[in-house]
This record gives structure tokens, C-alpha cells and sequence, in this order.
């Protein structure tokens, strides 16, 4: 789904007709991805973080769900841990992180290695050795928040308006051509939905008033580890 609407687009100052302010609004939807490193829409994604303290695992971005935690082993990926192994955190929850918390303590004697007479959960972990796990999930904010709509709508203007022929300067988006009369065609399908692949991240999204509105929102740091 867009981050915003055409017509809150086109409030904005996007022209032209609905396919091409629609192709504009994915253009920027795909810079402040690439700027924020956020997902602002539920999203699947499989993400590999470290392991803490006590087994703790902080993830790089907002969680919703998760469906599976694997070690991550030197040879290969290790076996899929139950649920039963490790719960879920969400800063959805006031006071809470998004992380997912291992089990130091217990057992499962349905597991293999993580029976009560093999250590348990920890002695599992031990013996694997893993210092880092892939966790499976879907991650983001459960709605656009209204800033980051209204930062979408004024790079799509500001986009489309740095592409205009009359700004010699500007860099020409290659997704995207001018016709005869100066119309912004979009060359891409616009019914094309945006690509879930991760996005190289970028200090800036072009503009300033965009950069600032989205200073809340930036997933930066060590902590940011990305997705896979």
C-alpha cells in the first residue's frame, strides 16, 4: 500500500494524471525507506541479530510477529527453535523493546539436546556455540504514521519538481521520463507493487523539510544490524 494518498499527493503540489502521481508517490516511498531504514507497513521479512545477555536478542526493527528463530552455525543454519524457547517483545507495548528473549532456563525433552539431563535450553545454546540468530517475522509499523504520510507527499512534489526539464541540475529519476509537453510519464507499471527487498541506506532523502520530518524516525546505529 502507498504511504499516502493521491490526492494528499497531489495537495502537496504533485501533477498529472493518477497513474503518474502514483508512480511518484512510490518513488518516494522508496527514498524514505532508503533514508529512514524503517519499515512503515507490516512487512515479511527475515532479519539476523545477536545474541546478549542472558539471551536476549534486540531486533533492528519494529516487531509484529514472529514465525520462526534458527541459531545461526558456522556449517549452516541450525534447526528451528520452538516457541516454546523464546518469547516476543514489542515497543507496540509501552516500557517494552522489540526483541526476542531466549530461554536461559527450562527444557524440553521433546527436543534433541535440550533435555532436562542435557542442560536445557542453555546447554543446547552452549553446545551450538551461536552468536547470532535469524528470525523470521513480520516486522514494521502497523499503520503509516502521519507524519511519515506527510513526509511522503512532499517528496513526491519535491521529487517531481527537481525533475522538471526547466531544472538543468536535477537528477532525472530513472524510473521515470517527461514527454513533449513536460508531463511526467512513468515508465515502470505503476500497478506494481514496491519491492520488499531491503534498500541501501541514504544520509538524505533530497530534502531538508522531508529529512526533518522524518528525524523521529530513523533506524540508525549499532544496533541497526538490517534484513536478509
Amino acid at each position: 500500500m502507498p504511504y499516502c494518498t493521491v490526492e494528499a499527493a497531489r495537495k502537496a503540489g504533485v501533477t498529472g494524471a493518477d497513474a503518474v502521481v502514483a508512480a511518484w508517490i512510490t518513488a518516494a516511498q522508496e527514498q524514505i525507506e532508503r533514508y529512514t531504514q524503517q519499515l512503515f507497513e507490516p512487512t515479511d521479512r527475515v532479519v539476523v541479530a545477536d545474541v546478549g545477555v542472558d539471551g536476549l536478542v534486540i531486533l533492528p526493527r519494529r516487531v509484529r510477529q514472529i514465525t520462526a528463530v534458527m541459531p545461526v552455525l558456522e556449517a549452516d543454519d541450525g534447526p528451528s527453535i520452538p516457541s516454546s524457547a523464546w518469547r516476543v517483545t514489542s515497543s507496540d507495548v509501552l516500557g517494552q523493546v522489540d526483541a526476542v528473549h531466549l530461554a536461559w532456563g527450562g527444557w524440553d525433552d521433546l527436543v534433541v539436546g535440550a533435555e532436562s539431563y542435557n542442560g536445557g535450553w542453555l546447554g543446547l545454546w552452549e553446545r551450538w556455540g551461536a552468536e547470532q540468530v535469524k528470525v523470521a517475522g513480520t516486522f514494521g509499523y502497523a499503520e503509516v504514521p502521519l507524519l511519515v504520510q506527510q513526509a511522503c507527499a512532499l517528496l513526491a512534489a519535491d521529487m517531481q519538481a527537481k525533475a522538471a526539464p526547466s531544472d538543468a541540475d536535477a537528477e532525472q529519476d530513472s524510473s521515470l521520463q517527461v514527454d513533449d509537453e513536460g508531463n511526467n510519464v512513468a515508465i515502470e507499471d505503476s500497478d506494481d507493487a514496491p519491492s520488499s527487498e531491503p534498500v541501501s541506506a541514504a544520509s538524505s532523502t533530497g530534502s531538508t523539510q522531508v529529512d526533518a520530518l522524518l528525524s523521529g524516525y530513523l533506524n540508525r546505529g549499532p544496533s541497526l544490524i538490517g534484513g536478509i
